[in-house]
């Protein structure tokens, strides 16, 4: 097998990716990016992607190390490479996968950013809500942390995906699985004062989704990125938040608040719970540190 049927079995696989599995754009892009530097490693070796083993695929991620790619960046590759290999298995194209076998890199602790209740408020409060375009801001600013939502699912919302009446949003999350997210009276207000007096503004294309940028389509997520990097300068942070530290926020404010990670875990919809156990160290590492400050003998 040559390694030009290596690319055209590549192509095939990001091709399922996005039709069979309905992968983010984002995803496919990481992907066939990692797999590229996979092909140019195996042509450059000369290896037969259908004969490959263990050893010969730790040597690819030898040569990543020795290049000082972070251990991050390697396990994501390596990734990459481990499902494009359940793929050809899947086709019948290999016996078996090399990379069954080859340990991932022990990657360090990276805690999420968590911003504090005060430095959220005066974010959400810094847009100029005179403005159509400030309207809209706020309201996104006060949903993103009212219902932890990821910044993908935020501007994939419709107008009809908010029902006031019950105080809630409907999102589609990851996988395209759906889910109810209650947000709190607040959010309801100004998510209504922008599509009462913000959004009608802003409408130039008969456009359904709720958030709109200043041509009238819907607002990208580098859009709500920049936004919110704005209004950071305003306020005068020092923090560098994102708009996933606010979803952040949201989880370990809650949790601090004596909300149950079952219920945590249901509102950011996250499939493992040891995925949402990650903001009960964090909030059990900030009681350690206030008794450590408060305590007379701490």
């Amino acid at each position: 097998m040559s390694i030009h049927d290596a690319d055209a079995l590549i192509a095939a696989y990001l091709e399922s990716l996005q039709v069979e599995r309905n992968a983010s754009p984002r995803t496919v892009e990481a992907y066939s990016s990692d797999l590229a530097q996979f092909s140019d490693w195996l042509e450059r070796q000369s290896y037969d992607i259908a004969a490959l083993t263990y050893r010969n695929l730790r040597g690819f991620l030898g040569e990543l190390d020795r290049a000082r790619y972070s251990r991050r960046t390697i396990a994501r590759k390596l990734s990459a490479v481990r499902s494009f290999f359940v793929f050809l298995v899947e086709r019948g194209v290999v016996a078996g996968s090399p990379a069954d076998v080859v340990a991932t890199p022990k990657l360090p602790t990276r805690l999420p950013v968590i911003a504090s209740a005060e430095t959220i408020a005066a974010l959400i409060e810094a847009p100029d809500a005179s403005t159509p375009g400030g309207l809209r801001d706020r309201a996104i600013l006060e949903l993103l942390y009212a219902g932890g939502l990821r910044v993908s699912e935020l501007t994939g919302l419709d107008v009809g995906d908010v029902d006031f009446a019950q105080g809630q949003v409907r999102v589609l999350g990851k996988g395209s699985k759906e889910r109810i997210i209650p947000i709190h009276r607040i959010a309801c207000q100004r998510i209504s004062e922008y599509v009462s007096s913000g959004r009608p503004k802003l409408n130039k294309q008969d456009e359904s989704a709720l958030f709109l940028n200043r041509l009238g389509g819907r607002l990208s997520a580098d859009g709500v990125r920049r936004l919110m990097k704005r209004y950071l300068q305003i306020t005068g942070s020092a923090q560098a938040l994102s708009p996933h530290a606010l979803r952040h926020s949201f989880a370990t404010h809650m949790l601090e608040a004596g909300a149950d990670l079952r219920s945590v875990q249901e509102l950011l919809g996250h499939v493992a719970l040891s995925t949402t156990q990650i903001y009960t160290h964090l909030s059990t590492q900030r009681l350690q540190d206030v008794h450590k400050n408060a305590h007379p003998r701490g």
